[in-house]
C-alpha cells in the first residue's frame, strides 16, 4: 500500500471526473455475463432490477429466466392471474415486489400503450420503482443521462472520497446523485453498471475490499489512507422485533394440506401460509383454537420449531401437526399437485417443507 501523500491533492469533483474512463475500461474487461445484460430491452431490465432489490445476483439468475419464460412481455405479465405471478416468484421473497411489478405492467398497458415509458419521471410513477430503479432502467435501457445510486454506489463513492457522512441520510444520497450526474459519460448505462459491478465484486461490503484488484485504487482516498474497511458510515439499524408464532400443519383424511391467506396488508401480504396465530400455544390452547375453526383434532403431535428472519422482525415458530382431520371450510385444502403448481408458500415456512412433502399425499 502506498503511503499518504504520494497522490496529488484533488478536489472531490476532480476525483470523480476520473472515474468514467477508469471504470469503463475495467468494465469492458471484467463485467460479469448476466442474462439481463445480453438483451437489455426496457421490460427485461425492469424485471431484473425489481428482482435484484435486496437479492443477490446468483440467487436471481434462475428465477429471472423462469419468470421471463412465463411472462415474456409486459402484456403477458399484466394479464396473468396474480397467483400465477406469485408462484413464479416463489422462493425469491419480498413478494410485494412481484405484486408491484404486475401492477406496474397493468399501468404500462393502460397509460403508456403497452410500452415501458422512456422517461425517468414516468418510470418513477410505476409501483415499486424508486429513484434508483428508475435511474437504472432509464440509463441502461434508454441511455438517458441519469444516475442510479444504490448501496453499492454509496459504498464505492464513500470510500473513493473518504467520506464519513451517514449514507442512510437521504440528503447524503441526494448530494451523491448530483455529483454523479455531473460526470456521466455518453455510455451512461455501462457507467452506472460499472459502479454497481465494482461494489458487488471488488469494493465489497461486510469484509475486506479487494483494493489491490480495484481499478480505482490509485485515486481512492480510503485505500490511500488505509481506512477503506471503515467506510461507509451508516447508522446501526434498530434491533429486530422477535415474535412467537404457533403454526398448524393440518393434514386431512384425503391427504391434503390446510392453508389460508394472510391479510392483504402487512408482512407477506395476501400470500398463502400454514395457518398460524401469534404466541406460543400449549396443546390445550391449540385444541381450543382448532375447535373454533371446525377442526376436531384427535391426532395431534408437537412439530419442529423453526425460525425465520425478515428485515425487521424474527419469527420464532412452534408447530402442531394434526393428522386425519375433516376438511373444515375455514381452510383451503391443497394436494401435492396444487402445492407444486398453484399455491405459493413463502420461504418463511421452508423449515416445514420436508414434513409437508412427507405427509401430504392427496
Amino acid at each position: 500500500m502506498k503511503v499518504k501523500g504520494e497522490w496529488p491533492v484533488l478536489k472531490d469533483q476532480e476525483v470523480l471526473a476520473l472515474l468514467p474512463e477508469l471504470l469503463l475500461e475495467w468494465y469492458d474487461r471484467s463485467a460479469r455475463v448476466l442474462p439481463w445484460r445480453e438483451d437489455p430491452t426496457p421490460y427485461r431490465v425492469w424485471v431484473s432490477e425489481i428482482m435484484l432489490q435486496q437479492t443477490r445476483v446468483e440467487a436471481v439468475k434462475p428465477y429471472y429466466e423462469r419468470f421471463l419464460e412465463a411472462f415474456p412481455t409486459v402484456e403477458a405479465l399484466a394479464n396473468a392471474p396474480t397467483d400465477r405471478v406469485l408462484k413464479m416468484w416463489e422462493g425469491l421473497g419480498y413478494y410485494n415486489r412481484a405484486r408491484n411489478l404486475q401492477k406496474g405492467a397493468q399501468m404500462v398497458m393502460e397509460r403508456f400503450g403497452g410500452q415501458v415509458p422512456a422517461s425517468f419521471e414516468e418510470l418513477r410513477s410505476l409501483p415499486g420503482v424508486g429513484d434508483y430503479t428508475a435511474g437504472a432502467i432509464a440509463s441502461i435501457a434508454f441511455g438517458l443521462p441519469v444516475p442510479a445510486v444504490d448501496g453499492n454506489v454509496l459504498r464505492v463513492i464513500s470510500r473513493v472520497l473518504c467520506r464519513r457522512d451517514n449514507i442512510l441520510d437521504p440528503k447524503v444520497k441526494s448530494r451523491m446523485e448530483g455529483e454523479i450526474r455531473a460526470i456521466l459519460p455518453q455510455r451512461v448505462g455501462d457507467f452506472n453498471q460499472s459502479l454497481m459491478e465494482l461494489g458487488a465484486t471488488i469494493c465489497l461490503p461486510g469484509g475486506p475490499p479487494k483494493c489491490l484488484l480495484c481499478p480505482l485504487n490509485q485515486v481512492c482516498r480510503g485505500y490511500q489512507e488505509g481506512v477503506a474497511l471503515e467506510l461507509p458510515v451508516k447508522t446501526k439499524p434498530k434491533p429486530r422485533k422477535k415474535e412467537e408464532r404457533t403454526l398448524f400443519l393440518l393434514v386431512s383424511r384425503k391427504g391434503r394440506l390446510g392453508l389460508w391467506r394472510r391479510p392483504e396488508q402487512g408482512l407477506l401480504a395476501g400470500l398463502w401460509e400454514l395457518p398460524g396465530v401469534e404466541g406460543k400455544l400449549n396443546q390445550e390452547q391449540a385444541l381450543a383454537f382448532l375447535d373454533s375453526k371446525g377442526v376436531k383434532a384427535e391426532n395431534i403431535t408437537q412439530g419442529p420449531k423453526t425460525k425465520h428472519i425478515f428485515s425487521h422482525v424474527e419469527w420464532h415458530m412452534n408447530c402442531w401437526v394434526v393428522r386425519d382431520v375433516e376438511e373444515s371450510a375455514e381452510f383451503t385444502w391443497a394436494g401435492t399437485r396444487e402445492l407444486r403448481e398453484t399455491y405459493t408458500l413463502p420461504s418463511a415456512f421452508k423449515g416445514y417443507f420436508p414434513l409437508v412433502e412427507e405427509l401430504v399425499t392427496g
